[in-house]
Order: C-alpha cells, then sequence, then structure tokens
C-alpha cells in the first residue's frame, strides 16, 4: 500500500544521513538541511536501495503529483451525491489545464490518465469485494459509480471476471493499489 511504511522508511533513512526532515508525504519529502548539505547522490542511492526513485525533473515530479491525486480520490468514499469530474478535480488541484496533464501523462506513463484511474478504481474495488464488508452496490457509490452495472462492466473487461466470482474465488490476490499502472518514487 502507499503507505505509512513507505513514508516511515524514508524519514528514518534521511535521518541516518543526518538530515533533519520536518515532513515526509507521498512522493515529497522536506527537510530542513541547508542546501549545500545535501547530496542529491547519497539520497538517490538510499532511495533505490529501498526499491523508490528520486524524480528530479519537473515532467515525473507532475506526473507522480497527478498519480497521487488520483490515489487520494478513488481513496476518498463518494456518497453518490456529487460526483465530481476526474478531469476538473486535476485542473483544480494542479492548477493546469486538463488536456496538458493528460499529454503529459500519457507521454510519460504510456496510458491515460481515465485509464489509470479506472485500474485504481478497480484495485480498490477488489479491495472492498475482499474484505466483503459492504455489498457491490455500496461499493460502487464508494467508489463514484452511477450504477453497478457500471463498476460490474468495468471489473469484468479489466479482470477477466465477475465482482462475484472474484470474490468467491478461492486464494484470489490483489495488486497493491499502489503498483498498479507505475513504481514506487519519491
Amino acid at each position: 500500500m502507499v503507505c505509512d511504511r513507505c513514508i516511515r522508511v524514508v524519514r528514518e533513512e534521511l535521518e541516518k544521513l543526518g538530515h533533519r526532515v520536518r515532513t515526509v508525504t507521498l512522493g515529497e519529502a522536506i527537510i530542513k538541511s541547508p542546501p549545500r548539505v545535501i547530496n542529491h547522490d547519497s539520497i538517490r542511492q538510499m532511495l533505490e536501495a529501498n526499491g523508490f526513485e528520486l524524480l528530479d525533473d519537473r515532467r515525473s515530479q507532475l506526473v507522480e503529483r497527478i498519480k497521487t491525486e488520483i490515489l487520494r480520490l478513488v481513496r476518498k468514499d463518494h456518497d453518490g451525491s456529487s460526483n465530481v469530474k476526474l478531469s476538473a478535480e486535476l485542473t483544480r488541484t494542479l492548477n493546469r489545464s486538463y488536456n496538458s496533464l493528460s499529454s503529459l501523462f500519457s507521454s510519460v506513463q504510456g496510458i491515460t490518465i481515465e485509464r489509470f484511474a479506472i485500474l485504481q478504481r478497480i484495485e480498490r474495488a477488489k479491495e472492498l469485494l475482499k474484505y466483503g464488508e459492504l455489498t457491490l452496490s455500496q461499493i460502487g457509490i464508494s467508489l463514484g459509480y452511477s450504477s453497478v452495472q457500471h463498476l460490474s462492466s468495468q471489473f469484468k473487461q479489466v479482470t477477466g471476471m465477475t465482482p462475484s466470482r472474484f470474490k468467491t474465488q478461492a486464494g484470489a490476490h490483489r495488486t497493491a493499489i499502489d503498483k498498479v499502472g507505475h513504481h514506487h518514487h519519491l
């Protein structure tokens, strides 16, 4: 999972390198050390040793911010009353036109923002199905689907099986939501 463990590891490893860490969030670490004592190579090596990557170009950083926003939206419960469009939300939170975000994302990731969001929503649906606490209808509402049929159709298209078959399939394995369509980055 995108994950408290990931954040803790990055914080601890930066501290081992002698940095005073102010905050670590998904995709970003703010350290108090003066710029002259920041050794980017040692930070890059530490991150790579822990399965992360240092993003030091603006394009990659923006793509990671897009992914982070999509993950935030997927994991946020919807009540069905206000279904905010992904394009409008990304435009608002990232303060860029959706066309420019979409072009950048596709060129870097090789898939569209919409496809990435669908994959994330289906992974979240799989997670919720495995918990077994919500009905498919409740899962659809919480993920912002307009109908159970729409969720079921996308679920089958992505996984090759119906939600009910997935739920009953013994030993069904779930891909960690932070591994769908991207690598760990910082």
